[in-house]
C-alpha cells in the first residue's frame, strides 16, 4: 500500500503544509515564533522537514483537543527526551483536560435543563394568555 505523498516527502514548503492541514501560513509562522517548530532557512525561505510536519500534526491535534500552547510546548520539549516522562506528562495533561471537559458537560447539562424549564413555563404562560 502506498503512503500519501506528504508522508513520503522529506522537505516541505510552508504553503504545502498550510494547504495540507487547512491552516494559514501565518499560523505556521506563529507556531515557529513560539518555538514549537523550527524549520531550516535557505535565505528567506523556510524549509520544513518530516520532523516539523510531525510536530505540526501534534500541535494541531493538541489545539483541537483544547490544550494550551504551553501544554503543547511542554509535551513537545520532551519529544526527543525521556519517553517515560513524555507519557507521564501526557497522561497527566489528558486527565486534567478530561476532568475540565466533564465539569463543562455537567454545567451544560444543568444549563440546558434550566433553559428547557424556562421555555416550558413561557410557553404555558403564552397558552393561557397570562
Amino acid at each position: 500500500m502506498n503512503k500519501p505523498e506528504s508522508e513520503s516527502k522529506d522537505l516541505f514548503a510552508i504553503a504545502d503544509l498550510a494547504r495540507e492541514f487547512g491552516i494559514s501560513t501565518r499560523a505556521i509562522r506563529f507556531y515557529e515564533s513560539k518555538g514549537l517548530i523550527a524549520p531550516e532557512r535557505v535565505g528567506a525561505t523556510r524549509i520544513f522537514r518530516r520532523r516539523d510536519r510531525a510536530r505540526l500534526i501534534l500541535i494541531l491535534r493538541g489545539k483541537r483537543l483544547g490544550f494550551s500552547l504551553r501544554d503543547i510546548s511542554d509535551y513537545l520539549s520532551l519529544y526527543d527526551a525521556d519517553r517515560n516522562q513524555q507519557v507521564h506528562l501526557l497522561a497527566e495533561k489528558v486527565g486534567a483536560r478530561l476532568a475540565a471537559l466533564e465539569n463543562q458537560m455537567r454545567d451544560l447539562q444543568t444549563t440546558i435543563s434550566e433553559l428547557r424549564e424556562i421555555r416550558k413555563l413561557a410557553l404555558e404562560r403564552m397558552a393561557t394568555g397570562a
